[in-house]
């Protein structure tokens, strides 16, 4: 069974598409079969994986959610041959609104994830920037929680209301959601807070902070308006090698 991670962060602006999109490509690059699912109405991981959510807005996750279609109708094949994904679109705002009436309204993505678990060996979930009922949804059917984490003061101070969500979903819905980890996202080094905020994060939380950290990269930003993971787009960029390397720390943590 494939394990899904949710790529969670109710602030905005902390490279959680960014991680989304170039996670779920390294491991795709690094032969695991990957499902990425775009769980946010903005659908900048469908952009950014050159499919615009114009093109069939009939199968994409809005309709996966309510029921009018399964999810493997709505599966894409990207660029790379290992990584599929389900698209967004500006529909799914309204997916919290009919959700309100359902019965388990906090585990449909589970149910609709079920059919296709075992054909991935990693499910990626790029979770709204919000604490809604679709990132609920999203924590619900996740196995564990990868949080971005921009270094800045603000950035930190958001984390306890993520935090608090988690321990909800866990002590209600999802006894089993772990966070797989903290990463730190767009690092500049020559940034005396940033190496000051990145310090205080591992005195706070340890282990849970990946080594991998995300430098602040001119080719990484540019990647998306291409529609290209950063792998595809300049393999060589220090964004390239950032993204590998949390992939095999993501695949050091499950398999060994």
């Amino acid at each position: 069974m494939g394990k899904v991670i949710a790529i969670a962060n109710q602030k905005g602006g902390v490279g959680k598409t960014t991680t989304a999109i170039n996670l779920a490509a390294s491991l795709a690059v690094l032969e695991k079969k990957v499902l990425v699912i775009d769980a946010d109405p903005q659908a900048n991981t469908t952009s950014g994986l050159n499919f615009s959510p114009e093109d069939d807005q009939k199968r994409t996750l809005y309709e996966v959610m309510i029921g009018e279609i399964g999810i493997q109708d709505a599966l894409i094949q990207t660029e790379i041959a290992k990584l599929h994904m389900v698209p967004s679109h500006i529909n799914l705002v309204g997916v919290e609104i009919e959700m309100l009436e359902a019965d388990d309204r906090e585990s449909i993505m589970k149910k609709v994830l079920a059919p296709v678990r075992d054909e991935y060996d990693y499910i990626i979930i790029d979770c709204s920037p919000s604490l809604g009922l679709i990132t609920i949804n999203s924590l619900t059917a996740a196995d564990s929680v990868i949080i971005p984490v921009q270094p800045e003061f603000f950035a930190l101070e958001g984390l306890g209301k993520l935090l608090q969500t988690i321990r909800l979903v866990q002590n209600s819905v999802n006894p089993r959601l772990s966070i797989e980890g903290f990463v730190v996202t767009m690092f500049d080094g020559r940034t005396k807070v940033h190496t000051q905020v990145v310090g205080e994060l591992r005195d706070h939380f340890g282990d849970m902070v990946f080594n991998t950290v995300i430098q602040r990269n001119i080719r990484l930003s540019e990647a998306p308006s291409h529609g290209k993971p950063i792998i595809l787009y300049d393999v060589m960029s220090n964004g390239s090698s950032n993204y590998l390397n949390l992939a095999k720390e993501v695949l050091d943590k499950n398999e060994s």
